[in-house]
């Protein structure tokens, strides 16, 4: 069956990069943990005893390996939180977390890049957090390896530095949730599809970003992530 012309030009779906190939993931949605590890929900003063929440932000949002991203406006503290991204090759309601892995393609590197004066404003108005969380180009992602070729990762170092200096250390084994039940409890939520990327919670040490600043992290395995902010 024929496409139907369109009123405005079809919309491309964003892409990353695969390790080993000349073939491209496209992305349908973009999904994030909240609180998944227990000193980064220390450091901002959370509720340990909390469960992890999901937010989400644009597909198109992504930039990818080596971008310059333009400081974003109405924030006055900006701020990192490195992550592991987990791509799906399918999905579905209502997964059990023992055959959640079965829908998993590979693992990423991303950031979850933060207003978060915004996002603090608007948790103490009781307000949806898309201000601080969901805005253009709030999501840095680095090329896939597939699981096929590296397995599933459960421990390994998680880090962030900035210009050189180390801001952000941890290990994929202190997530508070692993992988197969973030997407157990996520498919709860909302119907998971072949396309998603879900960032898994970010270590402590996060900080402010400033023009200028130039970004480098990485997960054990995973091709680093690169990325600088114009002045």
């Amino acid at each position: 069956m024929s496409m139907p012309d369109t009123v405005i030009p079809a919309l491309a779906y964003p892409t990353l990069p695969v390790v080993g190939t000349d073939k491209v993931f496209p992305v349908r949605r973009l999904w994030c943990v909240g609180r998944n590890y227990l000193e980064h929900i220390r450091e901002l003063g959370n509720d340990e005893r909390q469960p992890p929440f999901f937010f989400a932000k644009h597909a198109d949002m992504i930039v990818h390996d080596g971008a310059s991203i333009p400081c974003p406006g109405l924030t006055k503290d900006f701020q990192h939180e490195v992550e592991m991204v987990v791509a799906l090759k399918s999905g579905g309601a209502n997964i059990p977390a023992e055959s959640a892995l079965q829908h998993v393609y590979g693992y990423g590197v991303s950031v979850d890049l933060t207003r978060r004066d915004l996002q603090m404003a608007s948790r103490k108005k009781e307000q949806p957090w898309e201000i601080g969380k969901s805005f253009d180009n709030s999501a840095p992602c680095g090329a896939l390896r597939a699981a096929s070729d590296i397995g599933h990762l459960t421990k390994g170092k998680i880090w962030l530095s900035v210009n050189g200096v180390e801001k952000q250390t941890g290990d994929l084994s202190q997530m508070i949730w692993n992988v197969p039940e973030i997407i157990a409890r996520l498919s709860l939520q909302v119907t998971l599809g072949a396309g998603d990327l879900i960032m898994t919670g970010t270590p402590a040490g996060v900080s402010q970003l400033h023009p200028g600043d130039k970004v480098e992290c990485g997960v054990d395995g995973l091709p680093s992530l690169h990325f600088s902010f114009s002045k």
